[in-house]
């Protein structure tokens, strides 16, 4: 019985049948160590900080995690596509979970219109007060562009001009600062600079089923003159009027001055009662009267043939200065 009982003993202890003295002072001083280490990691630890988690963590919380890493990955890939691009893989998405043809959605653009769309289809070549009466943003958006243009010469299509029919439009800026139209040939389809002459013409046309009638200014060169003139001639602009005004002007303080010596000569007539100086004066009144009828006979001639004939064509030099003379004038 007493081996038996030592075999037990043994077993008890968990030493395979060896026994020593020291085992229980070790296990004791183990213990104390992992109490002392436990007690500073909890002096160590912050009070913001997450504890710690054991080596396996639950299966819902890796899932989660999972998840919250999934949507944060395709949050940034949304953020990084601009909005056609994530338009196309919403409907990507949905043709693939859902079903369908991307045919459906595709949009009809029967019905889309530009600006210029708006402008031509609200664009007069003239507007007048009942045009404005009645006014929409699409109105207002072809009045904001009329506008902008230069209605001082056209630009013509002269393309049709054997059946008679003409097409005019006003200047932009850019032809405008070119000189197209003024310095150069008015046809849209020339660029003549010599020669040219102005042409005033009664333009007929047809706008929103209303007829209208409007007298334009166009300068066009020899050729595409006559092809304007193709049919009948239009009434040529003349420019230089105000010289022969200015001649005229010029010419009547003169006379007004010879009027007022002959009143002042007989004021003297009657004044004096002397027959040697009356007779003196009436033989300087005579001579004066042959003199002044001398001068004022080639002036009547000259008002008889008519404003001064001006030259066919003028170097582009004369037409620069005139025009900008009548812009400061």
């Amino acid at each position: 019985m007493e081996p038996e009982q030592l075999r037990l003993s043994a077993a008890a202890h968990g030493h395979g049948g060896y026994d020593s003295d020291f085992s229980d002072e070790e296990s004791g001083e183990k213990s104390l160590q992992k109490t002392k280490r436990i007690q500073e990691d909890a002096l160590l630890i912050k009070p913001f900080q997450k504890p710690k988690q054991g080596s396996v963590v639950h299966r819902q919380f890796a899932a989660e995690e999972c998840d919250r890493e999934e949507a944060r990955k395709r949050r940034f890939h949304l953020i990084s596509m601009d909005a056609y691009e994530r338009h196309k893989k919403f409907v990507h998405d949905y043709i693939l979970y859902y079903g369908g043809k991307i045919e459906d959605f595709r949009r009809s653009g029967a019905n889309d219109k530009t600006d210029l769309d708006v402008i031509r289809e609200n664009h007069r070549f003239l507007w007048n007060e009942e045009d404005e009466a009645d006014m929409n943003w699409e109105k207002r958006l072809a009045k904001k562009y009329y506008d902008k243009l230069f209605k001082e010469y056209c630009i013509a299509d002269l393309s049709r001009y054997k059946e008679n029919k003409f097409g005019f439009r006003w200047r932009h800026e850019k032809e405008v600062i070119s000189g197209k139209g003024q310095f150069s040939c008015g046809n849209k389809h020339c660029e003549e600079n010599e020669g040219l002459k102005s042409w005033e013409v009664n333009f007929g046309y047809v706008e929103h089923g209303e007829k209208r009638n409007a007298l334009v200014k166009l300068r066009l060169c020899p050729e595409c003159s006559h092809k304007l003139n193709f049919h009948h001639r239009r009434k040529e602009v003349k420019a230089c009027k105000k010289r022969g005004t200015a001649a005229q002007n010029s010419k009547e303080p003169k006379n007004k001055k010879r009027k007022l010596s002959r009143s002042a000569k007989k004021k003297s007539k009657k004044k004096t009662g002397k027959d040697q100086v009356s007779s003196d004066d009436s033989d300087n009144s005579d001579k004066d009267s042959d003199d002044s009828s001398a001068e004022d006979g080639p002036s009547a001639a000259e008002s008889l043939k008519g404003p001064l004939r001006e030259a066919d064509e003028k170097p582009r030099e004369e037409e620069f200065h005139e025009y900008f003379q009548d812009l400061f004038l």
